[in-house]
């Protein structure tokens, strides 16, 4: 009996100290990683910069916030690569990617990094989400694991040429001719063939296209032969450099055409070229991504970039929302599992409401989000301001330009 109420004592006893005991911590959910992929050497360095910003300030706000909480507030872990501005670069760094275990990869910026990049993914049905490459090309492949949150050039074009015509017709029609100037890869002549094809149709002659390489060195030439032309209007797609180039040799040539209407230009929508060039920057036109000026968020982003003395590009809110959009995959996916993730992208719907450009509910055809679209902005008084749409502008476009 003494040896049975010992034993019943000490039970009794070990139970207590169990449940006195302080809780043990709970264990950390394991890092979800996500792919980073950036151009960030080379030619492109410039925008892959600015993409990789974007990305790292969802990633830090979402981990702030208490991490992905359907996976037990899994922090996001972000493995970069840098694409070196081609895509051989790209498809490298997603095998390493891959051999790191990444459950999807974001960015590409230029479309021939994209394009390849994407495709090495679809190997490994590694999810693939592209930032900003603009070629239709990307997402009419059949690729499940490739989506596109913004627009491709054939809406931007559509849109583009639909708002040049509104702004011709509003000034009494005082262009006519056209001449277009783009680099020579997939996404500039990708654009001068749809140019080339809808133009004519809205009344507007192309007098020539003009194609230059990436990078360039001189647009001497190119700007002597917009001299002779004379066109009314000039529709220059090109990457920043390029762009930057042939602005300021127009200005410093006094090359003065009724407009400059860029379409997808890696300048015209640009700080750093409205800053370091005023003058060749003044007035300049664009139909391009923009973040939705009407939330609060787009202000406090480029608030965060300004205080690091960084450029307000499109590429910081491209990115941001391209990695929310995984976030809110991986919450409702519920898993860390590649398949759960694609299957969870193309199901999403309009609750998605985490990021800042100016569309509607999101929805997936194909890999492309139907509700990406570009705005028109023009440099005014030192300032980029949305021009079109019209029910979210902050300035009224001055065209034809004068002088």
């Amino acid at each position: 009996m003494a040896k049975f109420e010992v034993a019943r004592r000490s039970l009794v006893f070990g139970v207590a100290g169990v449940l006195a005991a302080p809780a043990l911590p709970r264990a950390q959910a394991p890092a979800v990683k996500l792919g980073i992929l950036q151009p960030v050497t080379g030619a492109l360095s410039q925008d892959g910069e600015h993409g990789r910003l974007g990305a790292e300030l969802a990633i830090n706000e979402i981990n702030a916030g208490g991490g992905i909480r359907a996976l037990g507030g899994a922090r996001i872990e972000m493995v970069f690569g840098d694409a070196r501005s081609n895509p051989e670069g790209g498809v490298s760094e997603v095998e390493k990617m891959q051999a790191e275990g990444v459950v999807a990869i974001v960015g590409g910026f230029a479309s021939p990094i994209c394009l390849a990049a994407s495709q090495a993914a679809s190997r490994y049905d590694l999810p693939y989400v592209v930032d900003v490459g603009v070629s239709d090309q990307i997402v009419s492949r059949g690729l499940a694991n490739t989506f596109r949150f913004g627009p491709g050039f054939g809406v931007v074009t559509s849109a583009a040429l639909d708002n040049l015509v509104a702004l011709n017709d509003a000034a009494g029609k005082p262009s006519r001719t056209v001449v277009i100037v783009h680099e020579d890869g997939l996404f500039g002549s990708g654009m001068a063939r749809l140019l080339n094809a809808e133009l004519p149709k809205r009344g507007f002659e192309v007098l020539e296209t003009i194609a230059h390489p990436t990078p360039a060195r001189d647009m001497n030439n190119v700007a002597l032969r917009i001299r002779s032309l004379r066109p009314d209007l000039v529709i220059p797609s090109s990457y920043y450099a390029e762009f930057v180039l042939l602005a300021r040799t127009m200005q410093q040539q006094r090359i003065r055409p009724k407009g400059i209407y860029c379409v997808l230009n890696g300048a015209a929508s640009n700080y750093r070229f409205v800053r370091e060039f005023p003058d060749a920057a003044n007035l300049v036109m664009d139909c391009n991504h923009w973040p939705d000026p009407r939330k609060p968020k787009t202000a406090e982003l480029r608030q965060q970039v300004e205080a690091q003395n960084r450029f307000w590009l499109y590429n910081t809110p491209m990115n941001y929302s391209a990695v929310m959009l995984v976030a809110d995959a991986l919450e409702r996916a519920g898993r860390a599992d590649r398949a759960a993730v694609i299957q969870a992208l193309a199901a999403t719907d309009g609750a998605f409401t985490k990021h800042i450009m100016p569309y509607g509910p999101t929805r997936f055809v194909n890999g492309q989000n139907q509700a990406g679209a570009p705005v028109n902005t023009q440099v005014q008084n030192n300032d980029i301001k949305v021009i079109f749409p019209r029910d979210f502008a902050d300035a009224q476009p001055v065209y034809p330009v004068t002088g």
